[in-house]
């Protein structure tokens, strides 16, 4: 099986690994006050993955890929005077980053049953003329 799209938008830059951590006081049954971490996501990062949730709700498969994976997922930033189209982009994020939140969100959209399915991976980020994502894919 394979699936392969192309999701033209602007890319964003904000990743899963910008959560934020704050400390919550509560009163257990005990009645002390305990205080809890809880972690939760900045309004950049909601947006984010809402937007990539979104593009990627419509290319999902009818039922979940099998087996062993492998993923391609190109990025493409907004080129500009400075970066042409077709320049590889070597600021921030990082591949691995933007595609941890990817890989999660096509987990809960049922892309596949487990993300630790992919084991062969490529990720590439360039600059282009045309912004998006394109991914690919496939099974072994």
């Amino acid at each position: 099986m394979r699936i392969e799209f192309f999701m033209p938008m602007i890319p964003p830059k904000a990743t899963a690994q910008e959560h934020k951590i704050e400390v919550v006081r509560t009163r257990g049954k005990d009645g002390k006050v305990h205080h809890v971490p809880r972690f939760y996501d900045p309004p950049e990062v909601a947006s984010a993955k809402e937007k990539l949730r979104a593009h990627l709700a419509k290319h999902r498969p009818e039922r979940p890929m099998e087996g062993a994976l492998r993923l391609m997922v190109s990025w493409y930033f907004p080129a500009d005077e400075t970066h042409p189209d077709g320049a590889p982009m070597i600021a921030r994020p990082d591949t691995d980053n933007l595609d941890k939140g990817l890989k999660d969100i096509m987990t809960e959209l049922k892309f596949w049953r487990d993300d630790a399915q992919v084991f062969s991976e490529f990720i590439n980020k360039y600059y282009a003329d045309v912004p998006g994502i394109g991914i690919r894919v496939t099974d072994e």
